[in-house]
């Protein structure tokens, strides 16, 4: 059974950082497109990060600079390293692998980042 389980979301001030982690099992998480959604309420969901099989990474406009998606083959997780938060960083962020080849496709359940003083 493939289980995507994401953690470190929480509340943070403005400009503060968070690292999120999704923890993969029953998948080897290097042999799939990973990436990160994040869905704000009353918002379409959202690709944030990408990080390729072949470690090619591809991030939207508005988190370049500030976020950082990673891939820890010997823990099997993805992280996403969020630095410079803002408010409009405030969504439930989800982890997504995909094997388009395959018709493979997995999300985690998503963790709330709230970005607010």
């Amino acid at each position: 059974q493939v289980q995507l389980v994401e953690s470190g979301g929480g509340l943070v001030q403005p400009g503060g950082s968070l690292r999120l982690s999704c923890a993969a099992s029953g998948i080897p998480l290097s042999i799939y497109t990973m990436n990160w959604y994040r869905q704000a309420p009353g918002k379409q969901r959202e690709l944030v990060a990408t990080f390729t099989s072949d470690y090619r990474t591809n991030y939207t406009d508005s988190v370049k600079g500030r976020f950082t998606i990673s891939r820890d083959n010997a823990k099997n997780t993805v992280n996403l390293q969020m630095n410079s938060l803002k408010p409009e960083d405030t969504a439930v962020y989800l982890c997504n692998a995909v094997r388009s080849r395959f018709n493979q496709y997995y999300w985690g359940q998503g963790t709330q980042v709230t970005v607010s003083s």
